[in-house]
């Protein structure tokens, strides 16, 4: 008993995410789990948008009422980026499918690339909704 307790010890430990350097790839890895996750709950926001709309009246004033709300707009704008990151991203391993982007400059410049164009469009499809289109 002493001599496995003791080989036990003297075992590595795998490494941590604290012993890692953070570099663009994993971000974009993680963020890509991340925005998945925020998209099957938003599913069910927009479920209730739907039901809302098909039940009318009082059923779409309250939803409309609580996505107004700036708890509300805060999960639309989360809603909104994770749909834009989502679908970028999964453009880039598409690419990634067909073989193009594993050289090492090529990664970072498409992770860059979703990451500022994710910033770019959500922000520009909160302006358009926020303007009624006249922007």
């Amino acid at each position: 008993m002493a001599t496995r307790e003791r080989h036990a010890i003297q075992r590595p430990l795998s490494p941590h995410l604290q012993v890692y350097r953070w570099q663009i790839t994993m971000v974009m890895s993680i963020a890509h789990r991340a925005t998945g996750v925020v998209l099957s709950f938003g599913a069910f926001g927009v479920a209730w948008w739907l039901h809302a709309l098909a039940a009318g009246g009082d059923s779409y004033t309250t939803f409309m009422a609580c996505a107004a709300s700036p708890l509300g707009k805060l999960a639309l704008f989360g809603f909104t980026a994770s749909i834009v990151y989502h679908l970028l991203n999964g453009i880039r391993h598409l690419l990634w499918d067909i073989g193009w982007g594993y050289e090492i400059p090529k990664l970072y410049a498409s992770g860059y690339t979703v990451a500022a164009l994710t910033v770019l469009f959500t922000a520009l499809i909160w302006t358009l909704a926020l303007t009624g289109g006249a922007a």
